[in-house]
């Protein structure tokens, strides 16, 4: 291996450690739900208000960004952003009530969600188009790993440190991500190109402009029918297979943890062939195989383990997969001058677009007398036609690529 090529893979790990941990700090907070209610004393109407606090903190704080991200040396401002996200998740862990950890986690959430788009504008920013797939495979696989394996790893750790309970999980992730913070010091260099470029207007004016034009507008639209794809039937995955297909609660750490090491090993190859075969191939491929899985889990009926792990961890494979291409494209829409602005939007619109998602199933799917979930092969239904919109977007979206 070349020194060229080392250095450069460092830095991309480095940026892949920052994306694992603050997506995991976001997604370990869903199996603790029980034990927030128990030891908080709190209802389920105020611990969905603790998730979504988060997530639309993200979404506005990536609109806050649009006004100085392109404004601060890239590398400075990542390290910087980083640093705070993992002070407010340490906040998290000291929290001594409801009021407190409530306010904790929307910083942690504010600092998480401009680092989402900021790494993704790094790489963009460094790395060719023609190799831009693989390297955010290897960013994105940090991506799916964390997606995935925050429900067990967040059951385990407070579970098996029962003198912290819930709080372990969030001084664990502060701990792994002060050393990714130190390891970003030493690999992730100095980026400045996009300073040497005059901005003119006022930064309002930049940012509008930025925002409604046609092209971009195609691209917002792209990533939030992707987003509610995924993200209207993910969140209640767990509760439909327990409910309605007969898995034990003791096997939902297991479908997770398949789903999180088969995505970590397909995720480099994914970029690998979206490089060799085009974006859009491999996109429209991976968009129409996804909805075989994903139509299978929403309609799932009482089903052996061995049949509903294959099919899981082909659900988490293929959707979370189509997110490499995508990123790819999207990110190549924009000249580098405005790309920090153009992806903090990108990433506030994934957040709010994935927040609405679980809104609108959870408003579609109820619970029957019985216990069992009703309604999800709904859910599925419509998220099968947002993911048909993608295949015949990505076309548009490809069209507006510009070549660097």
């Amino acid at each position: 291996m070349t020194e060229t090529k080392k250095r450069e893979r460092f830095f991309l790990f480095s940026l892949a450690g920052i994306q694992f941990t603050h997506i995991l700090d976001f997604m370990i907070m869903m199996p603790l739900g029980p034990e927030f209610i128990r030891e908080l004393n709190i209802n389920t109407h105020q611990f969905g208000l603790l998730l979504s606090s988060y997530t639309f903190a993200a979404a506005a704080a990536g609109i806050l960004a649009t006004y100085y991200v392109d404004r601060f040396e890239r590398r400075q401002l990542l390290l910087s952003l980083y640093a705070l996200f993992i002070i407010a998740t340490f906040a998290c862990g000291l929290a001594p009530n409801y009021e407190a950890l409530f306010i904790a986690r929307a910083f942690a959430g504010a600092f998480g969600g401009i680092l989402g788009s900021l790494v993704q504008t790094i790489v963009a920013d460094s790395i060719p188009f023609e190799r831009r797939g693989k390297a955010l495979g290897t960013v994105m696989a940090a991506f799916s790993v964390s997606t995935v394996a925050g429900v067990p790893l967040g059951l385990f750790l407070a579970n098996h440190i029962p003198s912290l309970g819930w709080r372990a999980p969030f001084f664990f992730i502060a701990l792994i991500s002060s050393l990714i913070l130190y390891s970003g010091y030493r690999n992730i260099p100095k980026i400045a190109g996009h300073l040497d470029h005059v901005h003119e207007g006022s930064r309002l004016s930049q940012v509008l402009k930025i925002l409604i034009a046609p092209q971009h507008v195609k691209a917002f639209i792209f990533m939030a029918l992707i987003m509610i794809t995924g993200f209207s039937v993910i969140p209640y995955i767990a509760l439909y297979f327990t409910s309605n297909v007969g898995i034990s609660n003791s096997y939902i750490s297991l479908i997770y943890l398949c789903g999180g090491v088969a995505t970590l090993m397909s995720s480099r190859f994914i970029g690998h062939m979206s490089d060799k075969y085009g974006k859009v191939t491999v996109f429209r491929v991976l968009a129409i195989v996804s909805l075989v899985p994903l139509l299978v889990t929403t309609n799932l009926p009482v089903t052996p383990l061995w049949i509903v792990l294959i099919n899981s961890t082909a659900f988490f494979i293929l959707v979370s997969g189509r997110m490499i291409p995508a990123m790819a494209m999207v990110s190549q829409v924009v000249e580098n001058k405005i790309r920090g602005t153009f992806m903090s939007l990108v990433g506030s619109v994934q957040m709010l677009s994935s927040g609405i998602a679980s809104v609108l199933a959870g408003w579609i799917v109820t619970i029957g007398p019985d216990g069992m979930m009703q309604h999800y092969n709904l859910v599925g239904y419509g998220a099968a036609i947002c993911g048909l919109l993608t295949f015949w977007l990505v076309g548009y979206i490809h069209s507006d690529t510009k070549k660097a």
